[in-house]
């Protein structure tokens, strides 16, 4: 059984069918990517998956839980969890506190603990502490853990947004261009941050990106979208290579 199986999506916006008949398996484990230009409908699935939107039509389960049409939170409780294209971080709290965001639905104590201090909060507070300073580790976050997320170069916010949605603990963690603003050498680390989190945290990612250096690096399976209906859908090498996708998508 897939871990994300997704029947028949779809949903429109006054009248304008953005997203038709979307369908897609994707197994545990594996690096997925979902391409096409922009208004193809990539995001609108991303947030139909996140609960942001409805959908109109159609089923998405879970590790075999249907979870249609939930609250965001109830499906991230679920396990699922994402980045956003437009980095959304707690800018105004440190690299640390934005990690031990993503942290709370785990460790948790009463509203009298928390206010009185008592030794619950601090058990809590330490552990959130030991388990956010690891996951920044990962990312190379952990020696600027204390200053203020706003503060971090570009590249870093987005390693700190991915491992934020870490935090969470999902089981299916969905990129939304994390590769955008990157140079080529931020785009080989994040490559290689990506492969690690697959390998290292059980995870299974489905990613959103328009760069094909990483795609093709990366995805081990692709779905292209136009126009809110799959045009291809496969393995990332035979679909890269279709002369429609090609001609379409990659400029070629």
């Amino acid at each position: 059984m897939a871990l994300l199986e997704v029947k028949n999506l779809g949903i429109s916006f006054g009248g304008l069918r953005a997203v038709d008949g979307f369908n897609v398996n994707i197994e545990k484990g594996q690096l997925y990517g979902l391409i096409g230009p922009n208004g193809a409908g990539k995001t609108t699935i991303f947030n139909m998956l996140t609960g942001v939107y409805k959908p109109d039509d159609g089923t998405i389960t879970l590790d075999g839980k249907n979870i249609t049409g939930k609250k965001t939170i109830e499906i991230n409780r679920e396990g699922i969890a994402r980045t956003f294209q437009n980095i959304r971080l707690f800018k105004e709290l440190s690299v640390l506190d934005n990690v031990k965001a993503g942290l709370h639905n785990h460790y948790k104590y009463s509203a009298l603990t928390g206010i009185l201090r008592l030794p619950g909060f601090f058990k809590a507070e330490k552990a959130m502490n030991e388990k956010a300073m690891e996951l920044l580790a990962v990312f190379d976050l952990d020696g600027q853990a204390e200053i203020l997320a706003s503060n971090l170069p570009y590249g870093k916010q987005r390693k700190l947004e991915i491992a934020r949605a870490l935090a969470t603990e999902p089981k299916l963690l969905l990129l939304d261009e994390p590769a955008a603003g990157m140079n080529p050498n931020e785009t080989q680390e994040l490559m290689d941050t990506i492969r690690f989190v697959r390998d290292n945290f059980d995870m299974t990612v489905l990613l959103i990106e328009h760069d094909m250096k990483l795609v093709s690096g990366i995805c081990e399976k692709l779905t292209v979208l136009n126009f809110g209906q799959v045009l291809a859908q496969g393995e990332t090498g035979a679909v890269l290579n279709e002369p429609e996708v090609i001609k379409a998508y990659l400029g070629e």
